[in-house]
């Protein structure tokens, strides 16, 4: 059986007779194969990326899984379509929380058409894309099982200013949501979601460290998707991940460093940084991110990250 997801915070949704992705139940996500240059550049990249040797194993986690492409019954009606099929973000999580975050100053891509560029300029101008190198484009954290989740609105999440995005940082960690808009966050969650050794700080670090050396692939309007689990996080364990999605407008590094994306994932490490500072329980959990080196916390090494809550 295929389902619209219940967990999609961005992109088109494939209800209301609306054509977007569909999830089945064995941890498979299909996403419409786009029929312009764009479902062209999306499979190119998929097939480049995971053919390509020199991608490091560590760095292979943070990308969805591949399976190729099949052609099923599109949500809108309108016939069978080809369509990706890739692996389901939050597949065997009964209440995941998820936040969407579109990375880079920049999403239009080299080449692209003058009508393009000035829509995504004006997307990128009146959100927080130029200023602070990324915007939230969506987000939903579940609260419990009376308050279910809360999803602000597209319009609201757009509307954010450099306050607003700390906000919803430190609101997709806390678990105080129920009581009111007014109450401060209480960043419960901090330091088993945010900074932990296998956490979304030590996560987004080793991003870093492979997005200042590689020059095969430029990431134009990618997103970086946040998750973890609530009910888990109560037991010290969270199960955070990161992976990015959305490579309709991939283009070929041709031997330089992408800085438009690596500048918006540093500006989005320095707002989970200054969270994990105020944080009292993630002043204990230094010892196992590691000391501080030019205000940033080095990552781990290892392959493997350790997912124990300190």
């Amino acid at each position: 059986m295929l389902k619209v997801p219940d967990h999609q915070v961005a992109g088109h949704r494939g209800d209301g007779g609306k054509l977007g992705p569909l999830v089945d139940d064995s941890g498979r996500f299909y996403k419409p194969l786009q029929s312009d240059h764009r479902g062209d550049t999306e499979l190119a990249f998929y097939e480049s990326f995971y053919s390509n040797t020199e991608i490091p194993g560590h760095i292979r986690k943070f990308f969805p899984a591949f399976h190729g492409t099949k052609t099923i019954e599109a949500s809108d009606g309108s016939g069978p379509q080809p369509h990706l099929v890739l692996e389901d973000l939050v597949a065997g999580r009964t209440n995941p929380s998820v936040m969407d975050i579109k990375t880079g100053s920049r999403t239009w891509y080299p080449e692209a058409s003058e009508e393009y560029i000035q829509k995504c300029l004006e997307k990128d101008r009146n959100s927080t894309s130029v200023s602070l190198g990324f915007r939230i484009s969506g987000l939903r954290v579940h609260q419990n099982s009376e308050a279910g989740f809360w999803q602000p609105e597209k319009k609201v999440v757009y509307s954010f200013n450099a306050d607003g995005v700390r906000s919803a940082l430190r609101k997709f960690v806390s678990s105080n949501l129920s009581l009111g808009p007014n109450v401060d966050p209480d960043c419960l969650y901090a330091s088993k979601v945010y900074c932990h050794r296998g956490g979304i700080l030590a996560q987004l670090l080793q991003l870093k460290e492979w997005f200042e050396v590689q020059t095969n692939y430029h990431f134009y309007s990618c997103s970086l998707i946040i998750l973890y689990d609530r009910e888990s996080a109560l037991d010290g364990r969270a199960h955070p991940k990161v992976k990015l999605v959305d490579f309709a407008h991939v283009m070929d590094g041709h031997g330089v460093i992408d800085h438009n994306f690596l500048g918006g994932l540093c500006s989005v490490i320095k707002f989970i940084r200054d969270i994990v500072d105020e944080d009292n329980e993630c002043a204990k959990c230094e010892v196992n991110l590691g000391l501080k080196e030019n205000g940033f916390y080095k990552s781990s090494t290892e392959p493997e990250l350790d997912h124990e809550a300190c």
